[in-house]
């Protein structure tokens, strides 16, 4: 296969996400993205094998970016930050969410996009339990592991994020002020068992 272009694999994934914006998911393909970076479809291919796996690593991308921003905040900070990024990809038109959630029903059907995803989900559990571990010293609720609130936070901002996307006018910036409420209650009530 002919040597790519001069352009980095991050190159091509920041491209993509340009293509995604301009031209939506429903007509992204390869060759859109070609053209946005101004480069051969073969130079893609070289890259990508499939249009799947360049969006894999487009969610991968706004994800470590994501996370490597949260975890470098700290204690009460790592709470707001997390609430605050899980808010702003909580849209009706949210592009990472349909694209998400594109893959995940297209992982139904394909191991290797299920496998990519199982993964990706692993770790962002592992870095939510990381961060929650930063927050709180125990669980605020006797016998849930740190761990496991890690899984609840992302299944909490997915379902958000699913139920946006279905419902137009959802009450996101609500939504998330209750659920930021909620998780200072359960810090408090950390605080108060450490007393």
């Amino acid at each position: 296969m002919a040597k790519p272009n001069v352009i980095s694999k991050g190159d091509l994934i920041h491209f993509a996400k340009a293509c995604l914006v301009e031209k939506g998911i429903e007509k992204f393909t390869l060759r859109a993205v070609a053209e946005v970076a101004g480069v051969t479809q073969g130079t893609i291919y070289y890259h990508f094998k499939t249009k799947e796996q360049l969006l894999l690593y487009v969610v991968q991308d706004i994800c470590e970016k994501s996370w490597t921003e949260i975890s470098q905040q700290q204690n009460q900070s790592i709470l707001s930050q997390a609430i605050k990024s899980a808010q702003s990809r909580c849209s009706h038109d949210s592009f990472y969410h349909k694209l998400f959630l594109t893959l995940m029903v297209s992982s139904f059907h394909n191991e290797k996009i299920r496998d990519s995803l199982a993964e990706m989900m692993l770790l962002e559990n592992k870095a939510m339990s990381e961060n929650v571990s930063k927050l709180w010293a125990n669980s605020p609720i006797q016998g849930i592991s740190l761990e496991t609130w890690g899984i609840l936070l992302n299944a909490l901002v997915d379902g958000l994020a699913l139920q946006a996307l279905l419902e137009k006018d959802f009450p996101v910036e609500n939504v998330y002020k209750d659920v930021e409420k909620l998780f200072h209650r359960l810090s408090e009530l950390v605080d108060e068992e450490g007393k």
